[in-house]
C-alpha cells in the first residue's frame, strides 16, 4: 500500500514576519503549527478577516511555539469559528496566553469603541476581530506538555518541544507523521540572551521550517545595558519623557532588567520615575518568578525587576502619568506601536523635542514604529497626523531574536543535512538573504515559500 504523503500549507509567516501558520496534511488529518494574527500593513492585517481555506473544525489540533501574538493572536476568531480541537503548547506559553489573547480581545474592543465614539473608522459601526470574552472561551482548549516530553496531538502523529529561548516557554517543534520528521525552529532566540537560555541544539529532521526575523543582519556586539544608559541619561538631563513601545512578553521584562541593573551601578539615579503601563507586561513580569530555572534571572533579580517601576494597571493610572512633570521612562506596550496604551502616550510626548520615543526591537513594515525608525516627520494616530519632533532611538542590541549567524549556526547543529529547509517568518529580502546563505554555504535545499502555498514534504 503507497504511503500517503505529508503536506504543508503556508498559510501565514510566508513572504511576511507575522500571521504564523502553518498547517500539516495527512491522510484526511490536519493540525495547524501556530496561529498567528498578521500585523503591519494594512493589506497584512486584512488577512485577519479573509476565511481560512479550510474550515476551522476540520483543523484537528493546534500545536504553538510560544506565545506572541504572531503566533497565536488568531485562536481566539479560530475557536469562535467552530475549532475545538486541542491546543497544545509548554506550561509557560499556556500561563502566557492567558494574559495575552484576553488582553488582545480586550484591546480591539477598545479601539474599536474608540474608533466609533471618534468617527475615523471607514466601517459603521467598527468592530473588533473578536472579544475579550472569545479569548476567555478559547482558553478552554488548552492542554500543557512539557519540554523534551513526546506527546501525540492527533492519532499517530509525535510531537516533541524543545526549548528556543526567546521568551518563556518558548519552543522548537519536531512532528513526526507519515514517516516524516518536520522541525518547526519557531522563534529563535540569541545564545547570549540576557534573560532566556540559548535554543537547544536541533534534532535530526527530513525537512526544517525556519525563521529569518534577522537573517539579513547581524547583531552588534555592544549589549543591551550599554546601548541603553546613554539614551535614558541623555532625555533625563534635558528633563524629557522616554516613551519606550515594549512587546509585553520578554521585551518589557529585558528593558526592566536593563533599567534596574544601570540604577544599581550608579548610572541612572535611583529617583528617575519608570512606569511599566500595560496590565500585560505586568502579569507576564510576574510570570518569571514562578519560572525560575527557565530563564538567566536569580529570584533577586527578579524581585529587582519587579520592584524597579511602578505598574500602573488601571486606564486612569495610565492617564495619571501625563500629569507626573519632570523625566521619566513610560514602558507601555505594543512594541510596534500598532495600538494598546502606548499610542496614548506618543500623542502626549511626540511634539516636544526635549523627549525620546525608544524602539527596542524588530519593527515590521507597515507599523508606526517601522515608520518612526525610518525617520518618518509625522505619525498617524487615531485618525490624526501628528509632528515627530522627539527624538527617535532605535535600540539594535535589545532583539530577542537570533540574527543571520546565529541561524546559520543553529542549522549547522542538525545532526544531519535536511532533505529542504523553508525559510519563513521574516520580510521578503531578510528571508531571501538566508535562503542564499544557506544553499552557498551549506549547500542544502532551500526556499522561501509564498502566502498560501501547498508543499509535499
Amino acid at each position: 500500500m503507497p504511503r500517503m504523503s505529508v503536506h504543508i500549507r503556508f498559510l501565514g509567516g510566508a513572504g511576511t514576519v507575522t500571521g504564523s501558520k502553518y498547517l500539516v496534511e495527512h491522510d484526511g488529518q490536519s493540525l495547524l503549527v501556530d496561529c498567528g494574527l498578521f500585523q503591519g500593513y494594512k493589506q497584512l492585517r486584512l488577512r485577519n478577516r479573509d476565511p481560512l481555506p479550510v474550515l476551522p473544525n476540520h483543523i484537528g489540533a493546534v500545536l504553538l511555539t510560544h506565545a506572541h501574538l504572531d503566533h497565536s493572536g488568531y485562536l481566539p476568531l479560530l475557536a469562535k469559528e467552530g475549532f475545538h480541537g486541542k491546543v497544545w503548547a509548554t506550561p509557560a506559553t499556556r500561563d502566557l496566553a492567558q494574559i495575552l489573547l484576553p488582553d488582545s480581545g480586550h484591546i480591539q474592543e477598545e479601539d474599536a469603541a474608540f474608533a466609533n465614539r471618534k468617527g475615523f473608522s471607514k466601517h459603521s459601526p467598527a468592530l473588533p476581530l473578536y472579544t475579550e470574552g472569545d479569548a476567555l472561551q478559547s482558553l478552554k482548549l488548552f492542554r500543557t506538555v512539557p519540554m523534551h516530553q513526546p506527546f501525540e496531538p492527533l492519532k499517530g502523529w509525535t510531537a516533541l518541544f524543545s526549548g528556543a529561548g526567546h521568551i518563556l516557554g518558548a519552543a522548537s517543534l519536531l512532528l513526526e507523521v507519515g514517516g516524516r520528521r518536520i522541525l518547526f525552529s519557531g522563534d529563535l532566540g540569541r545564545p547570549d540572551d540576557a534573560l532566556m537560555l540559548a535554543p537547544d541544539a536541533p534534532p535530526a529532521a527530513d525537512v526544517v521550517v525556519c525563521e529569518s526575523t534577522y537573517g539579513d543582519r547581524d547583531h552588534p556586539d555592544e549589549d543591551v545595558i550599554a546601548e541603553l544608559a546613554p539614551a535614558l541619561q541623555r532625555v533625563a538631563a534635558r528633563g524629557g519623557t522616554a516613551v519606550v513601545p515594549v512587546f509585553a512578553v520578554g521585551r518589557a521584562q529585558a528593558l526592566l532588567h536593563a533599567i534596574a541593573e544601570l540604577k544599581a551601578a550608579g548610572q541612572l539615579p535611583h529617583s528617575l520615575p519608570v512606569y511599566l503601563d500595560s496590565p500585560m507586561a505586568i502579569h507576564s513580569t510576574e510570570l518569571f518568578a514562578r519560572h525560575l530555572g527557565e530563564h538567566r534571572l536569580n529570584a533577586a533579580q527578579c524581585h529587582a525587576m519587579a520592584l524597579v517601576a511602578k505598574m500602573t494597571r488601571t486606564a486612569d493610572e495610565s492617564k495619571a502619568i501625563a500629569r507626573q512633570h519632570g523625566p521619566k521612562v513610560i514602558l507601555a506596550a505594543s512594541g510596534m506601536a500598532t495600538g494598546g496604551r502606548v499610542l496614548h502616550h506618543l500623542v502626549q510626548y511626540l511634539g516636544d523635542h526635549r523627549n525620546m520615543v525608544l524602539l527596542t526591537g524588530y519593527q515590521a513594515p507597515g507599523t508606526r514604529g517601522a515608520t518612526l525608525a525610518n525617520g518618518g516627520t509625522q505619525l498617524r494616530i487615531h485618525g490624526q497626523d501628528l509632528p515627530v519632533r522627539a527624538e527617535v532611538v532605535q535600540l539594535q542590541s535589545a532583539s530577542a531574536h537570533a540574527d543571520a549567524g546565529q541561524l546559520m549556526a543553529w542549522l549547522r547543529a542538525l545532526p544531519q543535512p535536511p532533505r529542504r529547509v523553508f525559510v519563513t517568518h521574516g520580510d521578503m529580502e531578510a528571508s531571501d538573504r538566508l535562503r542564499h546563505r544557506i544553499e552557498a554555504e551549506l549547500r542544502w535545499q532551500a526556499l522561501v515559500p509564498e502566502h498560501g502555498s501547498t508543499w509535499a514534504v
